[in-house]
């Protein structure tokens, strides 16, 4: 049996270039295995198009990268095997309850017979949607649905698990049962989660290492404990970007209020 990888992911130069816009540049960074990695900056920092590279969507201009030890070049189909990706983009179906969509999931997994039943079931409990499960996703909050998206994305065990802005547009105690669910998600399965986000809350609360992007270059990386250490004893998350990126940030409804939210912050990148 193959010894698994050191690193979950790893970023080597990694560029992307539209034209004559350079939208990532030169990224270089390492994700642990089994922990919360996060990209944090403003809508444009080149957050999104970091995370299609990673997840294979959108091929890198220059510069390598590996996804639980493969080569997202090379090697994209062992990529897509060992991922799950949650999008910005609303990926329920409002039409089907939550579980005919991860009846739909499942199967696209490749996931058959007793096995998905038996997976579908885990997902449900373990994102505590059990008593929703029969419901139109039409009528699921904010929090549900992306609670939803999340057990869609975990159904075949992947190594590291994509989200991009996990939290846009929820309420604060959707948000902090959706960081509750993705910390479970690294201790009880293992999993490496890496994020997307422009919330300083998030950045500071969730995630054990950042890499703060700016333009699409890295301004910083550390965990928050020591880039706020970084800047004073008294530093905040606000303090921290405002020193390393040179600004500050500024900115969960029904299923209608999530999809416009998330169309809206698509278009945005």
């Amino acid at each position: 049996m193959d010894a698994p990888p050191r690193l979950a992911v790893e970023l080597s130069g990694l560029t992307r270039r539209f034209k004559s816009l350079t939208a990532v540049d030169r990224l270089s960074f390492e994700v642990l295995p089994k922990s919360i990695f996060g990209l944090l900056g403003s809508n444009g920092a080149g957050k999104t198009t970091v995370i299609k590279m990673l997840t294979t969507l959108l091929p890198p201009s220059a510069g390598t990268a590996s996804v639980a030890g493969f080569d997202i070049a090379r090697e994209p189909k062992e990529v897509r095997r060992h991922i799950g990706y949650v999008s910005q983009m609303l990926s329920s179906d409002g039409e089907l309850t939550g579980y005919e969509n991860l009846v739909i999931s499942a199967k696209l997994y490749g996931l058959t017979g007793p096995e998905r039943r038996k997976r579908i079931e885990q997902s449900l409990a373990f994102m505590e949607l059990t008593d929703a499960a029969g419901r139109l996703v039409v009528h699921y909050s904010g929090g549900m649905i992306r609670r939803l998206e999340i057990a869609q994305s975990m159904l075949h065990r992947p190594a590291v698990l994509f989200l991009d802005e996990p939290t846009i547009g929820l309420d604060p105690v959707a948000r902090r049962v959706v960081w509750d669910r993705l910390k479970d998600l690294k201790h009880d399965y293992g999993m490496t989660v890496l994020i997307t986000t422009h919330d300083m809350e998030e950045a500071d609360i969730l995630c054990d290492e950042l890499a703060i992007l700016c333009q699409g270059k890295i301004a910083a990386t550390g965990s928050p404990v020591d880039l706020k250490s970084a800047v004073s004893s008294t530093a905040t998350m606000e303090d921290v970007f405002a020193c390393f990126a040179g600004g500050q940030i500024t900115e969960g409804g029904t299923y209608r209020d999530v999809r416009r939210t998330r169309s809206t912050a698509t278009r945005l990148g």
